[in-house]
């Protein structure tokens, strides 16, 4: 039952995005208002093309204070090219690459479009939901 269930089926579909145009100054006001710690980058035809996080907006905010610079696009600052998950990917595969790093969360795609995030809570929800279903699993 456990390598039955699928990403599309507890993934986030309603998720903040940034474009690789925008100011990276308004991203950082979107981490602060929205109480989110990264974003998926994706370009006008709706492609990841990458992941900006609070983590790189650190950096960017020291070194633009330290050196009273302006910063730029989000483009410039972004992890390109991010590791993603299917949709159709399982629970068990996405806990166990969960477990392996460092990631809080990854943008879910199908055919490169971004179609929903899921994150380590996502996962866990997931896993206790099957749980209870299916206690000897």
């Amino acid at each position: 039952m456990l390598n039955d269930a699928n990403v599309k089926d507890y993934m986030s579909a309603n998720v903040t995005t940034f474009s690789p145009e925008m100011r990276i100054e308004h991203a950082i006001d979107q981490f602060i208002d929205k109480r989110i710690s990264s974003a998926p980058v994706i370009d006008h035809t709706g492609d990841l093309v990458g992941m900006l996080t609070e983590r790189d907006c650190m950096k960017i905010a020291l070194s633009s204070g330290y050196y009273e610079e302006t910063a730029g696009k989000v483009s410039e600052y972004m992890q390109p090219a991010p590791k993603t998950i299917a949709a159709d990917a399982s629970i068990v595969e996405v806990a166990s690459m969960f477990s392996e790093d460092d990631h809080r969360r990854y943008p879910v795609v199908e055919d490169n479009c971004l179609v929903g995030e899921i994150s380590r809570r996502d996962v866990l929800k997931a896993l206790r939901t099957l749980w209870v279903h299916c206690p000897n699993c």
